[in-house]
C-alpha cells in the first residue's frame, strides 16, 4: 500500500514557476514508477510526466517538454514536478500517482492516487 499526498499548488502569473511535491508513505516507494497527471475542467486526465523507479527514465507530454522537470528522491520518499514558463493552459488539478506494477514509462495505469492540488495560471 502506498499513500501519496501532493503539495505546492497555487496561483501564479503566466511565465512564472511552481514546484509541486508529492510525499509517499510506505517502504516500497523506491519500487514505484511515479507520475504527475493533470485534469482541467471539461477535459480528460492527462499524463504530464513520469519517472522510473531509479529515476533514470522519464516521460513528458509534448506540451510541457522543455518547461517541466520531474525528479525524485527515494531517500525522502518524494517526487517533484518543477514547472517553469507556466501558461494559462497549464491550469488544472495536478495529481501524483504511484505504480508498483512494471509497465511502460508512459502507461496511464497507476495503482495509487493522491487527492490533487490546484494550479492556476493567470494571463
Amino acid at each position: 500500500q502506498v499513500h501519496v499526498v501532493e503539495s505546492g499548488g497555487g496561483l501564479v502569473q503566466a511565465g512564472g514557476s511552481l514546484r509541486l511535491s508529492c510525499a509517499a508513505s510506505g517502504r516500497t516507494f523506491s519500487n514505484c514508477r511515479m507520475g504527475w497527471f493533470r485534469q482541467a475542467p471539461g477535459k480528460e486526465r492527462e499524463l504530464v510526466a513520469s519517472i522510473s523507479r531509479s529515476g533514470v527514465f522519464t516521460y513528458y507530454v509534448d506540451s510541457v517538454k522543455g518547461r517541466f522537470t520531474i525528479s525524485r528522491e527515494n531517500a525522502k520518499n518524494s517526487v517533484y514536478l518543477q514547472m517553469n514558463s507556466l501558461k494559462p493552459e497549464d491550469t488544472a488539478v495536478y495529481y501524483c500517482a504511484a505504480d508498483l506494477t512494471v509497465r511502460k514509462i508512459d502507461s496511464y495505469d497507476y495503482d495509487y492516487w493522491g487527492q490533487g492540488t490546484q494550479v492556476t495560471v493567470s494571463s
